[in-house]
């Protein structure tokens, strides 16, 4: 089992998409982060920088006890390497799927969450930052849209923690003002991945804003879902 501390954001998602993507067993812990919960002492023991999402994983390989672990690329690097799937072994193939996990970590997430604050949420509309953070948001989105139009498939090659990573970010595009028509590849590249079960389900919050914890995979929830007729998390607003 593994615990997953979470809050619906777009770094949240990145691990409940991959933990759905993996079939493992996994349960929320919510983190009220409005509330300040991430600077509780048992949050810090697991996250020391404060921000979701952290896991626990109580069947780590070595068998030497609970394995906590923090950050979101360090996740998937760690799911990926857990279960071997959407991290190739192979040297070149893996240096790709890196550099592009690397890349959503240095610079799209970032860059657009810089761009959310200050358009945003900010008290104060300061158009230097807005200004300065549409303009590098809309160069990162143009650097993932060639970079989709030289695959035709996925932002390295296949389907691997690389997409993960930067789908959630691309979540926000409406709400930060971007229309995908303008990125003719990322909008081919989102409508497959957002497609996918495994991201639905990912994406289904509603149970964790509500306080619930959840536990099981994609298809419990799925069926749950159409019961309650939610919508897979497309009701999901971005939240930084």
């Amino acid at each position: 089992m593994i615990d997953l501390h979470y809050a619906p954001t777009p770094n949240g998602w990145k691990i409940s998409i991959m933990l759905e993507e993996l079939g493992l067993p996994y349960q929320v812990i919510p983190v009220n982060i409005r509330a300040g919960e991430q600077f509780r002492p048992e949050f810090l023991a697991i996250s020391p920088n404060n921000r979701i999402p952290a896991i626990v994983d109580h069947e780590p390989a070595d068998a030497a006890g609970p394995f906590s672990v923090f950050e979101t690329g360090a996740i998937l690097i760690y799911l990926a390497d857990k279960t071997g799937r959407f991290l190739p072994k192979e040297t070149r193939a893996r240096s790709r799927v890196m550099e592009w996990l690397m890349w959503q970590m240095s610079g799209l997430g970032p860059m657009l969450g810089q761009h959310g604050h200050f358009a945003l949420y900010a008290a104060e509309k300061i158009p230097y930052a807005i200004e300065r953070y549409r303009d590098e948001a809309a160069r990162l989105y143009r650097v993932l849209d060639t970079q989709l139009g030289k695959t035709g498939a996925y932002v390295a090659g296949d389907y691997s923690i690389a997409d993960i990573a930067c789908f959630p970010w691309t979540m926000t595009h409406k709400a930060q003002g971007f229309t995908l028509d303008d990125y003719p590849n990322v909008k081919r590249w989102y409508a497959e991945v957002r497609a996918r079960p495994q991201v639905q389900a990912g994406l289904g919050d509603r149970q964790v804003r509500e306080g619930a914890v959840r536990r099981g995979g994609a298809a419990e929830y799925v069926r749950r879902r159409e019961r309650r007729r939610w919508r897979g998390g497309s009701d999901c607003r971005p939240s930084w």
